[in-house]
């Protein structure tokens, strides 16, 4: 079986790349990373690739808001060659900052905005999944770390509609085993309907605000060493896979 090929974008302040890129391989598949000039002035590598990926971080800065100007480029120089990629049959990921990225650039609709607390929130909450996504296949609660400052999801009440009709929303924080260790609201940032994240494209593209690159091995847990000794006493097996890395695992079994 020939291993899918993701193309992982990069530059100008995007910053997770060699963690997703990780999490990839680790899953099967092979990944390249690829600063979005290298993409614009050859488009056709994407042809060549099954999976396409924005990653987290801080592109531009958020100096115009979050993910607005990577993804103003991306619909400049490359709204078509995008829409070529996602007409054929493959899977599209936006993480954090790409979740932003690919609302911006209008491939997923809605938008993210500032976090109700008006601060930066780093840490790990839990989600429902919902929805027919192939990401999400086998999936239906999931613990995993966010670190956004415009995390909120937004959309007009018709989109919101809309994306229940469809079983579009796939992600919803919840209170569970991972966040009630924080005390914190189970919704970290006031998102609307509690979405963590939204699908389209018939839920082969999947936009979400939760890092799972930053949960794919069990000692990335916040409280692993406490599940060590649970799983110790109970005699156990210590797994060595954080929650998150089913979620690329589910990408590369799709091309099976």
């Amino acid at each position: 079986m020939k291993k899918p090929h993701i193309i992982i974008f990069s530059g100008y302040g995007l910053n997770t790349e060699d963690e997703t890129k990780s999490a990839f391989e680790i899953a099967g598949a092979t990944a390249d990373i690829v600063h979005i000039n290298d993409i614009i002035a050859r488009p056709a590598i994407l042809a060549k690739a099954q999976i396409v990926v924005f990653p987290g971080g801080f592109s531009y800065g958020d100096d115009t808001g979050s993910g607005k100007a990577y993804a103003n480029r991306i619909k400049q120089h490359l709204g078509d060659a995008l829409q070529k990629f996602l007409a054929r049959d493959t899977l599209a990921i936006g993480i954090c900052n790409g979740f932003q990225i690919i609302t911006s650039a209008g491939i997923l609709p809605g938008a993210l905005i500032s976090n109700d607390s008006a601060r930066y929130i780093c840490r790990w909450v839990d989600v429902d999944v919902s929805g027919n996504s192939p990401w999400l296949s086998g999936i239906k609660t999931i613990s995993i770390p966010i670190a956004h400052g415009e995390g909120k999801y937004y959309a007009p009440a018709e989109t919101l509609a809309k994306l229940k009709s469809e079983n579009a929303i796939a992600l919803r924080y919840v209170e569970g085993e991972t966040s009630k260790h924080f005390a914190l609201p189970a919704n970290p940032n006031g998102s609307l309907e509690n979405i963590a994240g939204i699908t389209g494209y018939n839920g082969r593209v999947l936009g979400l605000m939760p890092h799972p690159e930053r949960a794919v091995r069990f000692t990335q847990l916040p409280h692993w060493t406490n599940l060590r000794e649970s799983y110790l006493r109970q005699g156990d097996t210590l797994s060595t896979e954080g929650p998150g890395l089913q979620i690329f695992k589910n990408a590369v079994k799709y091309f099976s």
